[in-house]
């Protein structure tokens, strides 16, 4: 088991010993389901990280936020990035390095195993609770989850409030880190892609209709882009409201940008986005269901981006963000990779 005092010490003496110049981990939310992203500055406030089974945010996505503040500083500090990361957080970590979007000196990863389960969904256990306000939430060692509240205590498989990814996630260690808490945990993949088999068997109709009703729905909000570790672009070829300008852009430039898709979001455009987001997320998705998670509108776009892990895993044997110096999906080919979908 993760043990949450020397997760404190080692981050206190990080932040003491001026090693990082600070640490990016989780603090008690405010609903007691749900811990809250936490940076820490102060030693003295590494005593309110939190390891527990509300830990579900991706904290690499803000790597970005951290690289477009380093670059607008005239002499930023260059010393690392302490981060709290999850098995698949870690991968996140792997696909940036091997993007060469971050150095390795770039961050001090503080990685935490999940043991046997995972991290909740906030929905499955408010539906458990039926209203009630949690207290405190736990695992205990039979796999369950335990949720204290003002009427006591109550007892919940944890398969019945496991995050879908946490379901068929095929890792619960981190596969990259600096500095390791908890039992490391063999890889399990038997599940991995089951989710998608209930679309997959659906007819061509059937899944034209399912994502159509699903699509209808989106307002095009852009939570799942801004959620998403991978989506650092500084101009997004979907989004005409985020536009790169520098110092050199022209008032002509500006004008004759080419706008891809409408603002508006009619089921044609928003088609159009999901599609190409999913595709640019090909190769590169390590399946944190973040997208998914944040989306108001409760769309199921994790489907999008698992079909397409499970075709690069059966057509080339790819597998995301295990290795950091691997060639990535869409920009190279093997000699032996499968041709007979080229007309």
């Amino acid at each position: 088991m993760v043990n949450l005092d020397d997760l404190k010490k080692e981050a206190l003496n990080l932040l003491k010993d001026e090693k990082v110049k600070y640490i990016i981990g989780y603090t008690e939310g405010s609903n007691g389901t749900s811990a809250a992203p936490a940076f820490i500055k102060n030693p003295e406030d590494t005593d309110k990280l939190v390891w527990n089974p509300g830990c579900f945010h991706n904290l690499t996505r803000f790597l970005r936020d951290e690289k477009k503040r380093k670059a607008r500083e005239k002499h930023p500090d260059e010393r690392p990035v302490g981060i709290v990361v999850k098995g698949c957080d870690s991968r996140a970590i792997n696909v940036l390095l091997q993007e060469k979007y971050i150095k390795r000196d770039d961050v001090f990863i503080l990685g935490v195993s999940c043991e046997s389960t995972g991290v909740i969904d906030e929905k499955k256990v408010a539906k458990k609770l039926k209203g009630k306000k949690a207290q405190k939430i736990e695992w205990d060692t039979n796999r369950n989850l335990v949720v204290t509240t003002e009427d006591g205590t109550t007892k919940i498989p944890a398969d019945e409030v496991l995050a879908e990814r946490c379901v068929e996630c095929p890792v619960h260690s981190p596969v990259v880190y600096d500095i390791f808490f908890g039992d490391k945990i063999k890889r399990t993949t038997d599940a991995q892609f089951k989710s998608v088999e209930k679309i997959e068997n659906l007819s061509q109709k059937e899944k034209w209709d399912f994502w159509k009703k699903q699509f209808d729905k989106c307002i095009r909000c852009y939570a799942c882009r801004s959620v998403c570790p991978m989506c650092y672009c500084d101009e997004c070829v979907v989004d005409t409201i985020s536009f790169a300008v520098t110092a050199d852009t022209t008032a002509e430039e500006k004008a004759q940008r080419i706008k891809w898709i409408e603002k508006s979001p009619t089921p044609s455009e928003t088609f159009i986005y999901h599609i190409i987001r999913a595709i640019h997320l090909a190769g590169r998705c390590i399946d944190c269901g973040e997208c998914e998670r944040v989306c108001p509108l409760d769309i199921p776009i994790r489907f999008l981006n698992k079909k397409l892990e499970k075709e690069a895993k059966s057509l080339f044997d790819y597998e995301v963000g295990f290795d950091p110096d691997q060639l990535s999906l869409v920009s190279s080919f093997k000699d032996e990779d499968p041709e007979d979908f080229i007309r």
